[in-house]
């Protein structure tokens, strides 16, 4: 089996295509159905079109702008889509049986009713015997959303039995009466998702966030979660205990700082929940302690975070854009779906008593950085060692000596990447 053979579209054309459709919508004279199977219409943009009822099937649709558009009952059956824009689209009665969706950003969009199930395309080889025709190992059956960013959609009525939605931030979706047998959630963000009256048997869902998740009159036999959680403590116990604010904790900390630990004290929020600290950005973080703390979904935007330990920290869809977290360790850290557009990560250099210099380097090794953002950023002399890079996107970034020994780099973007002097496996 060879596989199809895909014709590329330029813009011109799919906006030839996109005018005859909306003709054929409207009775015009002609007007042609868009039938668009086993087309390569990468990175094409499809204008906010209404293209209801347009077949894709088989098509490569990656890095495509889909965004805001109408695609009510079309086929994107065993589409690769990944990381494609579906922004505020609608995908009402859709097809999406064994689509590959990994890394595309779905927020706000409609998907009520549509098929999510598995899907394979079959074909006849030379002696009549029908078998799975060859898409390429990463377009198996299944409908796979890994990493998909699906804020606020609408997955009601759904049928998904099987689909992957690992490692998905999937907050606030509403997802009512969908067929979810055996889906795989494992890793995803399910904060003030709604599940009600779903079909759960089998689900997995261990890994998640689960703040405010609504699982009401769900069936849920069968649904495997973790074991002995760890229950981290509130900010707000710690500071009621000691009788401080947490204005008082910073001070303490800052008067740490200045005086080299002669006076104050250091502040350690390790073992916390943070994630009620919405203005926390807002605070000095130089040299603070954080181990196994939980930082999920919080805006970090600029901050000052240098030459602090947040190892085994949980900072996934955290908003670290431009933030300065030189000399810092993240090791066995969490930033999946993180977006650290931009951020400072090089290292820092000390004076030892005889004059020499030493670095502080951003230690990430073990690091869980699938499907994260890192464009542009600046992570000279890092150490990343077996840190999972999958599908993370280096677009632009400053890689000079990074240590990415054993690391893993599927589907991983360097695209434009500076990598003199960096250490990669082949």
């Amino acid at each position: 089996m060879t596989g199809p053979q895909y014709e590329t579209y330029t813009q011109a054309q799919l906006d030839e295509v996109i005018k005859k459709h909306k003709k054929f919508h409207v009775g015009q004279r002609g007007g042609q159905r868009a039938f668009l199977k086993f087309k390569n219409l990468r990175g094409l943009n499809f204008r906010q079109a209404d293209m209801s009822g347009a077949d894709f099937t088989g098509s490569i649709l990656t890095d495509a702008n889909l965004r805001a558009g109408n695609y009510t009952g079309c086929s994107f059956f065993a589409c690769d889509m990944r990381n494609a824009n579906l922004e505020n689209a609608n995908f009402t009665r859709a097809d999406f049986r064994g689509a590959y969706v990994a890394g595309a950003n779905l927020q706000g969009a409609d998907l009520d009713s549509a098929d999510l199930r598995q899907g394979t395309i079959m074909e006849k080889d030379g002696d009549g015997t029908l078998s799975a025709m060859n898409l390429g190992k990463k377009r198996k059956g299944n409908t796979d959303f890994t990493g998909a960013r699906m804020t606020e959609t609408n997955l009601s009525g759904a049928k998904a039995a099987q689909a992957d939605f690992s490692e998905a931030d999937l907050t606030g979706v509403v997802i009512r009466e969908a067929d979810l047998r055996d889906v795989n959630f494992e890793g995803a963000n399910l904060t003030d998702a709604d599940f009600s009256g779903c079909n759960l048997r089998d689900a997995n869902m261990e890994d998640t966030i689960m703040d405010g998740t609504v699982l009401a009159d769900a069936e849920l036999s069968g649904l495997k979660t973790t074991d002995n959680v760890t229950q981290l403590v509130q900010i707000e116990e710690i500071l009621e205990k000691e009788g401080k604010t947490l204005h008082d904790l910073i001070e303490e900390h800052a008067s740490w700082v200045s005086t080299k630990g002669a006076n104050g004290r250091q502040m350690d929020m390790s073992n916390m929940d943070l994630k009620s600290l919405l203005n926390i950005k807002d605070y000095p973080m130089t040299a603070i302690r954080a181990l196994g703390s939980s930082f999920v979904g919080l805006n970090f935007s600029g901050a000052q975070m240098q030459f602090s330990n947040f190892d085994k920290s949980d900072f996934r869809d955290c908003n670290l854009t431009s933030s300065d977290l030189r000399g810092s360790s993240f090791i066995d850290a969490k930033f999946n779906r993180a977006n650290l557009t931009g951020a400072n990560l090089t290292a820092l250099k000390f004076k030892r008593p005889d004059g020499t210099d030493r670095l502080e380097r951003v230690n990430m090794s073990g690091a869980d950085l699938r499907h994260a953002k890192l464009h542009n950023i600046d992570l000279k002399y890092g150490v990343l060692m077996g840190a999972d890079l999958t599908n993370a996107d280096f677009s632009g970034a400053d890689l000079r000596f990074v240590d990415f020994t054993g690391a893993k780099v599927k589907d991983t973007k360097f695209k434009g990447a500076n990598l003199e002097g960096t250490i990669l496996d082949e």
